[in-house]
């Protein structure tokens, strides 16, 4: 790219709906509000109905044309989960963009979800995994529907690069270190992306599969969860010290708004920043993928293990 890609190259998206998860805050709210911004209708998918009520509002202030509603879901309950996507699909409306963001990063303690997986898996993987083939129709509704590809952009994270999938023990009920258990969720995020884009285009679907990363931002990630007084004040000193190095949660959102409605978006794309080893940067591209995330047979055991583990199908 010949000069840094911003939002001011986003297309007009008047036409299009959009589903962002996690859009109470942080990145979420930065590319919700964007893609309203540029016409978008948006649905702020936030677990917390309170903070999404405050994001709703927020986001109306700042954009006071936008077509925004809230929708509560919990990616850590598979029966939220269905809720969410009946409603979705009860309305008959085409989705043109499902942006998989919503995560969770290490608790300093195992926790697990409703359904009793461990929460980073959980929240990150399976919720996103079942979200995504229960809205399916919906994607491809919009993609009879509409001139535009709709895009399935799943956010991933370069700390996939250290991530292992220990099959053995998925659910670190043996052993749990809150960053390998991390890791292990954006790798798995990532290599599902790449499975859910063979699938597409195999089934010669007019849906895309993509994703992206952040990069290294100030996120509400580094701030929430769990922990001591001690770990939250470390927290706090290392996002101020992210948001004044790294990147900022507005620029963080770009990779994903790029990944969502850039047009030289490729299928089975992964997109990051460029700068400083891609962990910050106003250049957006094509981002690095550790070998264990180009693994076919290890994704297929993957979707494999997704479906048996949410009780979601693929098609």
């Amino acid at each position: 790219m010949n000069k840094p890609w911003t939002s001011d190259d986003i297309a007009p998206q008047a036409g299009r709906r959009a589903i962002v998860t996690g859009a109470n805050s942080g990145i979420g709210y930065y590319t919700a509000a964007t893609l309203a911004r540029h016409g978008a209708e948006v649905v702020l998918a936030c677990r917390d109905e309170q903070r999404g009520t405050r994001a709703l509002a927020g986001l109306r202030a700042e954009v006071p044309e936008a077509r925004v509603r809230l929708a509560q879901i919990d990616l850590a309950s598979l029966a939220s989960v269905r809720a969410f996507a009946e409603r979705e699909l009860a309305s008959c409306e085409p989705l043109d963009l499902l942006i998989n963001n919503a995560g969770v990063m290490a608790p300093t303690r195992r926790i697990e979800t409703a359904e009793g997986f461990e929460l980073q898996l959980g929240t990150n993987v399976l919720g996103h995994f079942a979200l995504t083939c229960l809205l399916l129709p919906a994607l491809e509704m919009a993609a009879v529907r509409s001139p535009e590809r709709p895009r399935v952009v799943t956010v991933a994270s370069i700390a996939h690069k250290r991530g292992r999938l220990d099959f053995d023990d998925l659910q670190a009920m043996r052993h749990y270190k809150p960053m390998v258990a991390y890791r292990q969720s954006k790798l798995a995020n990532l290599m599902l992306a790449f499975e859910l884009d063979r699938r597409l285009r195999a089934a010669r679907s007019g849906v895309m599969s993509v994703a992206a990363h952040p990069g290294v931002a100030s996120t509400n990630l580094f701030r929430a969860g769990e922990h001591s007084v001690t770990g939250r004040a470390a927290r706090a000193v290392l996002s101020g010290f992210i948001r004044a190095v790294m990147n900022s949660d507005v620029a963080g959102a770009l990779p994903t708004l790029y990944a969502a409605t850039a047009p030289d978006v490729v299928d089975g794309g992964y997109y990051g920043p460029l700068g400083m080893f891609e962990t910050r940067g106003e250049r957006v591209g094509p981002a690095s993928v550790a070998s264990q995330a180009r693994s076919e047979a290890d994704a297929q055991r993957l979707w494999q293990t997704c479906e048996a583990l949410t009780g979601t199908l693929y098609g």
